[in-house]
């Protein structure tokens, strides 16, 4: 499990704003969820990253003080896809069913494509304090989207809140994707035909009481 250490929010140093140094902030960070994936937060080091990156330690820090600052960028990216997927489940247009197809296999496709580096920042990497305010904005967007999720694909106004089902829907797909990327079974067919089914059985449903 995760713990949550006491220390004020570690950011980056300096922003990127020319093409190149944009470049190799991404090489930066891509270099380390590749060394956090393989190596688990307890072997990851910002001269391994530094390395793998193909850079020198001091270009590193210019950008970022200290791993930590490093892991919440490699949280962010992460947030930041689940985000695109969800936008573009939304924006789909079709049938219940393709939506929510549209969302269970962009969810799979965001933590199949590292699944041991979820794994690494859902149960090994440290919380720190001062990043609750980040955190709480993806929350907020995230619960949004499942929000405009539900309001386009819900068969019926009745019964539940749209607020209450788009809890209920993000803990559905929340706790059953992360768990299949904990156990290395988010390529399992059934398990990704189960939940559309499961998703589309209930918004479908016509009436709740």
């Amino acid at each position: 499990m995760s713990t949550r250490i006491q220390k004020p929010r570690s950011t980056m140093r300096k922003m990127p704003s020319q093409a190149r140094s944009r470049a190799t902030v991404d090489a930066i960070i891509e270099a380390g969820a590749r060394v956090l994936g393989d190596r688990g937060w307890a072997g990851f080091t910002t001269n391994m990253v530094a390395a793998v990156a193909g850079i020198s330690i001091g270009s590193l820090y210019q950008y970022f003080p200290d791993k930590l600052s490093l892991v919440e960028a490699i949280r962010r990216r992460h947030f930041e896809e689940v985000l695109a997927v969800l936008r573009a489940a939304t924006a789909t247009e079709g049938t219940l069913q393709h939506g929510v197809e549209a969302l269970v296999q962009g969810m799979i496709d965001a933590h199949r494509l590292d699944p041991e580096l979820h794994r690494v920042l859902l149960d090994e990497v440290p919380g720190v304090e001062g990043t609750r305010s980040a955190h709480e904005a993806f929350l907020s967007d995230y619960q949004q989207h499942y929000g405009n999720f539900v309001t386009t694909y819900r068969k019926t106004a009745n019964g539940a809140s749209v607020e209450v089902l788009a809890q209920l829907l993000a803990g559905v797909v929340e706790g059953v994707i992360h768990n299949a990327a904990r156990k290395g079974t988010l390529g399992l067919p059934e398990m990704r035909r189960e939940l559309v089914r499961m998703i589309c059985s209930y918004l479908d449903e016509p009436d709740r009481h």
